[in-house]
């Protein structure tokens, strides 16, 4: 564990050259958290004056109709991420390839592969919907099969990101070229090893941890405009968080896309910690 810890520290902080390199990266995580807010605002509005999430509380169950808005709700918000993801892989990757960047150019390279990210949006949309209704539908050992399928297939599409940005493939092609990559370079039974959101988990924790205090001695003080405060930065600086790890994590997809098609990080990564980025199950 404390291996896997230094190792994904490691990560982080290569990835965070990239970054110092080119600030601007970090507007395209600043556009999905706010393109994913009004697309939660879209569909919980509609949703709740409709009366649907009543209607599955008192049936204990989710509908067709349910199952339906949900398939939707996926579709915009992968569509929403995964633009916002082909945009900042391509502008890591232009840095990683010797160049320099713009936001304009992340934007170019993923407008001119929207057909095909809609495609894939669809697909992991389907793919999550078909997962929840499974999993609502078993027991335990039926929900930990789902869980099983689900990381399977969230290694499997690791890669899909850069190689839509690269390759001139469709939606279906992206992911089989994905799970071929994974599978050529580091072999048939992979698992995750290093991960910039393990690091980032344990920075929220702690935030967590010295925010509730913060937050209880804030309601002890009577004062609203204390409690407001308090919460307010508590959750900005998760929000911080979230999107500093949502940027380190495209600039290291793009590093991994890169050492397997070419075998080269781009001189940000040293090539055995790409190369420990999957180990064998």
């Amino acid at each position: 564990m404390f291996q896997r810890l230094s190792n994904s520290w490691a990560l982080v902080k290569a990835s965070w050259r990239v970054l110092l390199a080119d600030k601007e990266l970090m507007i395209f995580p600043v556009v999905a958290f706010f393109a994913s807010v009004l697309v939660m605002i879209t569909f919980a509005v509609p949703t709740v004056l409709a009366g649907v999430l009543d209607t599955a509380v008192a049936n204990g169950k989710l509908s067709i109709f349910s199952y339906i808005v949900a398939f939707l709700f996926y579709a915009v918000m992968y569509f929403v991420t995964i633009f916002s993801n082909t945009a900042l892989v391509g502008a890591a990757m232009i840095r990683l390839e010797g160049g320099d960047p713009t936001v304009s150019d992340g934007f170019r390279i993923a407008f001119g592969k929207i057909g095909t990210i809609f495609g894939y949006a669809v697909i992991a949309a389907t793919v999550g919907t078909i997962l929840r209704m499974i999993s609502e539908r078993s027991g335990t050992i039926g929900r930990l099969v789902v869980s099983l399928i689900g990381f399977v297939w969230n290694i499997a599409t690791f890669l899909v990101v850069p190689v839509l940005v690269v390759e001139k493939v469709g939606p279906i092609d992206a992911v089989k070229r994905s799970a071929s990559l994974l599978k050529e370079t580091w072999g048939e039974q992979i698992a995750g090893n290093l991960s910039v959101g393990l690091v980032f988990g344990i920075i929220s924790f702690l935030v967590v941890l010295a925010g509730v205090p913060l937050i209880i001695v804030a309601v002890a003080s009577g004062s609203v405009a204390l409690i407001v405060t308090a919460v307010a930065v508590v959750v900005l600086l998760l929000v911080a968080i979230s999107l500093v790890s949502s940027t380190l994590s495209g600039i290291y997809t793009a590093a991994v896309y890169r050492f397997a098609t070419t075998g080269d990080t781009g001189g940000y990564f040293e090539a055995d910690m790409v190369k420990d980025a999957f180990k064998l199950k």
